[in-house]
């Protein structure tokens, strides 16, 4: 090959001695490309799913239960003061649970991997790379205090969408249908969310949330209504 003449890679040579390599556009982008993958398998989805799982569980959970109880409320009480009450109670009350409740869950759980790391390690004289293994372990054990913030301030987000899709409106069914109408667009971008972090199928999780909430809510307004229909004062 004569002396500066380039080869499919952009080579340069000089005197025949130094050859300089520049890559081609197509070669950089390449590797850029197998960088990003690499980034996104070296993504531990153990330890996301942790506070993935709890993020979640609070936002579906404060989303259908303060509108459930909207809805129930709005089955016998037809002033918006009576169901904004209701849902900001649920709200509340509903955030504080899922917080004490996460968290001394997860702590049990994280006692009970530890004390078992323990005894392991007690009753077994291992080497230095199963150590290390062990060590390595203990990244991955639950964070009960992570959790306890992760479903409380997902479960406040989530009341506060049915909560405040009904504080403006005045006319009585058409405040319903907002509800149901924004609470349900709300659950598909939830379950959306949720298998874009976990890397799961979109449509099969945007059912799940959608019609389970739909659900719970048919079901707390059906029998709030049989209450009343009954004669029991209310």
């Amino acid at each position: 090959m004569a002396a500066g003449e380039p080869n499919n890679n952009d080579s340069v040579t000089l005197n025949n001695h130094v050859v300089v390599t520049v890559p081609n556009g197509k070669e950089h982008h390449e590797k850029q490309t197998q960088v990003t993958e690499d980034d996104t398998n070296n993504i531990n989805y153990w330890q996301r799913a942790q506070w993935l799982r709890a993020a979640m569980l609070g936002a579906n959970d404060g989303l259908v239960s303060v509108a459930s109880l909207m809805m129930g409320v709005g089955a016998v009480k037809r002033d918006v003061k009576s169901m904004l009450l209701a849902g900001f109670a649920g709200l509340v009350a509903g955030a504080c649970g899922m917080s004490i409740g996460e968290f001394v869950s997860v702590y049990t759980q994280y006692e009970v991997e530890v004390g078992q790391m323990k005894r392991d390690l007690d009753m077994s004289n291992r080497g230095e790379k199963e150590l290390e293994l062990e060590l390595e372990k203990r990244k991955s054990l639950p964070n009960p205090l992570q959790a306890a913030l992760a479903s409380a301030l997902s479960f406040a987000i989530g009341g506060l969408v049915p909560l405040l899709s009904a504080s403006f409106i005045t006319d009585y069914k058409i405040r319903l249908v907002m509800l149901v109408a924004i609470s349900g667009l709300a659950l598909v971008v939830f379950g959306s969310v949720g298998a874009q972090l976990g890397k799961t199928p979109k449509l099969k999780s945007c059912i799940r949330f959608l019609f389970g909430g739909w659900m719970a809510m048919a079901i707390t307004f059906g029998l709030t209504k049989l209450l009343e229909l009954s004669g029991l004062q209310l």
